[in-house]
């Protein structure tokens, strides 16, 4: 064999083993039909985001009830977030899972019920908006704490919260493009209808699992006090507290553009639904790109840095989007916004996932829920107030602005920060050289033997 075709099977070889290591965690049954389940449950969930963003300003044109119905579906993640986190710690998160995504199909069909009858109003949206957010307060932070009953290495910990990252976001981009495509042949009950379906999937998915790692439980104190334990956790631990503290200020002032896009589809860039399809698919490609790359990496050490870089370029792709009135510029724009977005938010989320402690996972999860979607709907409702008064481009520019300064203040934290996770990854192994010398401190302590 000729060496240049024994360099060319050496590079083959290199890539496959590259491309098996990104996709390691799904090597575990139960993380494989979660995955298999929730890539097509989720294209429908995006289908009915943006079915129903078009559809409540199809009946209205109005950018206030724009911000009044995302301001709906989110705000009982605030309300009841972090005592869900309690109960998920308490509860089998498994038979949790199953409840909530039966009651979204119920949710969703509900929806497609009224839109294809043509008798749905912005009160109904409102309501079953709320009906969901509630689901999702529970659903979230049992979702993310489930994981690791999944995955049965926690190495592979990283590396399935990376692949959830690219599956919610391959998600993203399928699911508004067929939304957009639905929504210009016929209306958006269908694409309600259709999300109602996808949850068979992720559903049947669940209940084939056959449990390995099971759920410890022990023998737990009153609702407030262990939500009071789990306050004092996230809120004297330096490292969460500021990841924390980015994530809620990024989606108070950062992630409400999403609300703000059927105002910039049809009055800035003057399309229509595909617009907006094609708006939220480019988010999706850079968010997708985003978590890609993030399930190839080998490490966790550098996500620090990774966080506050990334939500200072979401802020500024966010800056230059609202000025923009070229399609082709705005989607490029959204692929940068999108990859930002999901770099900050996988890379925080891995962080946090890596450091927690076993026993207070559903309750950091559940803080962790509140700051990306439960602090999400003031931030949508005070957009769609302040563009109802200076513009939707205007307000955008603001949030990407705020978005900045809170990178540069978590940058200022970071030295900090990483004094209090070295010694976490020394424990872990991730710090080999700290490892080797908690290893030899544990031995001088051992007392010799007579």
């Amino acid at each position: 064999m000729s060496s240049r075709r024994k360099l060319s099977v050496i590079n083959d070889a290199a890539r496959a083993s590259d491309w098996r290591f990104a996709i390691r965690a799904l090597r575990h049954r139960n993380y494989l039909l979660f995955f298999s389940g929730q890539s097509v449950s989720l294209i429908g969930t995006w289908m009915t985001r943006i079915a129903t963003s078009w559809l409540v300003y199809r009946l209205t044109k109005s950018a206030f009830l724009l911000g009044v119905v995302g301001f709906s579906g989110q705000i009982p993640i605030f309300l009841l977030g972090l005592f869900a986190g309690v109960w998920v710690d308490r509860w089998n998160r498994h038979r949790v899972l199953v409840l909530t995504q039966t009651l979204s199909m119920v949710q969703s069909f509900l929806l497609a019920a009224l839109a294809l009858s043509h008798r749905i109003t912005v009160t109904d949206i409102v309501l079953l908006s709320l009906f969901q957010g509630a689901i999702n307060a529970f659903d979230m932070p049992a979702r993310q704490a489930f994981v690791i009953q999944m995955v049965e290495s926690r190495e592979d910990l990283p590396n399935a919260i990376a692949l959830n990252s690219s599956m919610v976001n391959a998600s993203r981009l399928i699911g508004p493009s067929i939304a957009g495509a639905v929504i210009a042949m016929s209306n958006e009950g269908y694409c309600f209808l259709i999300d109602g379906m996808s949850y068979i999937a992720v559903i049947a998915s669940l209940l084939a699992m056959k449990m390995v790692v099971k759920q410890e439980f022990e023998i737990r104190r009153r609702v407030l006090q262990e939500l009071a334990e789990g306050w004092r956790y996230v809120s004297g631990f330096v490292p969460i507290r500021s990841i924390l503290l980015l994530l809620a200020l990024v989606s108070l002032v950062g992630m409400p553009y999403t609300v703000l896009m059927p105002l910039f589809a049809a009055k800035v860039l003057h399309g229509g639904p595909h617009t907006l399809g094609f708006l939220m698919g480019a988010s999706g490609v850079g968010a997708l790109f985003s978590a890609t790359w993030l399930a190839t990496r080998k490490s966790v050490l550098g996500l620090g840095r990774v966080i506050p870089t990334m939500a200072a370029i979401f802020g500024g792709a966010l800056i230059a989007f609202s000025f923009s009135h070229w399609l082709w510029l705005s989607l490029l724009l959204m692929v940068v916004t999108g990859f930002g977005m999901m770099q900050q938010m996988a890379a925080s989320n891995t962080v946090l996932q890596t450091i927690v402690e076993d026993d207070k996972r559903g309750r950091v999860m559940s803080f962790y829920s509140m700051a990306f979607q439960g602090i999400a709907p003031f931030g949508s409702l005070f957009a769609g107030i302040l563009a109802a008064r200076i513009g939707a481009p205007f307000t955008l520019a603001i949030g990407g602005a705020c978005c900045i300064a809170g990178a540069g203040w978590f940058l200022s934290k970071l030295p900090q920060i990483r004094a209090h996770v070295r010694p976490i990854y020394g424990r872990m192994g991730i710090l080999p050289e700290i490892a080797q010398r908690l290893q030899a401190a544990a031995v001088l302590q051992i007392p010799p033997e007579d």
